[in-house]
């Protein structure tokens, strides 16, 4: 079984481009193979982290197709889906007919919605599942940066569904301290890289890499959601 991540929320600032670049790093610190995709023509967060993560024009649907195509030479596919796009995808997937594709290629959707405690971010998950039920899979990533509390998202009723019919997981995104977050974009540097570079403190460093062994270690408990292959067995 292939898989395809889509990193899918449609309001802006709730992490989604922070998410994909730490879980493609993940990827490359595990050995897993995979290809990547930058779908924001104005900032391209994950391509400038990753450099050789492709590029997806969401002016035009059909330019959405590389995103299956690449299924050809990789098991496993990351989209980082910029603001304002998820109509963009949903209206594709209504148009490509999502279930029969998926199961045509034998390749699984695990939609990846990154929320914090604002209620725009919440009704994503709302508007995403509405459109998509059964046909995918579905990993919810509690971005705390901003604020622990996501009480708004634990009173939807389709969470209830979420966890009970669809299988979905929940996980946390860790808050990294401001002036670290800072010090990576100032220098583009991923977590990994940054564990190594001079112009960093000890200690910071050290902030990092406890963040990042957390944040990994969430990513393995939904490997069967992140990964190819029965179970998250990439082997």
């Amino acid at each position: 079984m292939k898989r395809i991540v889509l990193v899918l929320n449609g309001k802006g600032g709730v992490g989604k481009s922070f998410f994909a670049v730490n879980l493609v790093q993940y990827l490359k610190d595990s050995g897993v193979p995979h290809a990547a995709f930058d779908t924001d023509n104005e900032n391209s967060t994950l391509k400038r982290f990753h450099p050789e993560a492709g590029f997806v024009d969401l002016a035009q649907s059909r330019h959405l197709d590389a995103i299956f195509d690449v299924r050809k030479t990789s098991d496993l596919t990351v989209v980082d889906c910029r603001a304002a796009s998820s109509d963009l995808f949903l209206d594709y997937f209504r148009e490509v007919e999502l279930g029969s594709v998926l199961a045509e290629l034998g390749t699984g959707l695990t939609v990846a919605i990154p929320i914090n405690h604002d209620a725009d971010s919440v009704d994503q998950v709302q508007r995403i599942t509405d459109s998509l039920e059964g046909t995918s899979q579905y990993l919810v990533i509690r971005n705390a940066a901003h604020s622990a509390s996501f009480a708004l998202y634990e009173s939807l009723a389709v969470r209830a569904r979420l966890l009970t019919e669809w299988g979905a997981r929940e996980i946390e995104l860790p808050r990294l301290q401001d002036w670290l977050v800072e010090a990576l974009n100032g220098d583009n540097l991923t977590i990994t890289r940054a564990l190594t570079h001079p112009a960093l403190s000890l200690l910071d460093r050290q902030r990092m890499r406890g963040w990042q062994r957390r944040f990994y270690a969430s990513l393995e408990e939904v490997r069967d959601l992140i990964l190819p292959g029965k179970g998250g067995d990439h082997g």
